[in-house]
């Protein structure tokens, strides 16, 4: 693992290291209602094509063009599933997960500053609340979503990162795949996580749906 004097190269790692507690700071203030019907799951033909069939999956999508510089995200498009949300910066919490955005904002998605931004080499990370207690939040509808389907990251240098969508999964925080989920294919890629699974009033939500994207285009 790098060292802690390496800011630089620690952010890939801090977000392995901290990938369990993602959800943790996600679920606060989850719908109260036990009886609700909770999120949409993603369907198991929507999770990612294992390493064996990586080559054939791979053609089905876009070569990816060339990594863009680095350029903070302004916000967050998801058509499919009606996502069109401001992004801010979230960091570290004091507990060390992943924090998330303010929840007065329901419709706020939050890029964590540890990974790269949208575009650059790398995989940058898009967090967002699943539900409040006002009701259903800006990620809410992830798990509906399906491969192929596009996902659009406005940048502050005025560009638009376009992803598509290879794989849509539920799963536990208890045994959350870092190094898969996380780890660097050496191209540009997106995850966007949020709470999943069913919702209980003693332990909140027990799963993530993580989106995996990758770079597909720009504008």
């Amino acid at each position: 693992m790098y060292g802690q004097n390496e800011p630089g190269r620690r952010g890939a790692w801090g977000v392995v290291a901290v990938v369990l507690l993602v959800g943790v700071h996600l679920l606060r203030g989850g719908l109260t209602d036990p009886a609700a019907d909770g999120p949409p799951r993603p369907a198991a033909a929507a999770a990612p094509a294992p390493a064996r069939a990586a080559a054939p999956a791979s053609r089905a999508v876009p070569s990816a063009p060339a990594p863009l510089p680095a350029a903070p995200p302004l916000r967050v498009r998801v058509a499919a599933v009606g996502v069109d949300a401001p992004v801010t910066r979230v960091g570290l919490a004091a507990d060390g997960g992943i924090d998330a955005p303010p929840p007065g904002d329901r419709n706020l998605a939050g890029w964590f500053t540890g990974s790269v931004t949208p575009g650059a080499r790398g995989t940058a990370v898009v967090v967002g609340h699943v539900d409040t207690p006002e009701g259903r939040a800006v990620f809410y509808g992830l798990g509906a979503l399906a491969k192929g389907k596009r996902v659009e990251i406005a940048r502050a240098d005025g560009r638009t990162a376009v992803f598509t969508v290879y794989g849509v999964e539920l799963v536990p925080k208890d045994r959350f795949p870092a190094q898969r989920v996380y780890g660097s294919t050496g191209t540009p890629e997106l995850r966007l996580i949020t709470c999943g699974g069913p919702y209980t009033e003693g332990g909140g939500y027990p799963d993530n749906v993580v989106v995996s994207a990758r770079l597909t285009g720009t504008r």
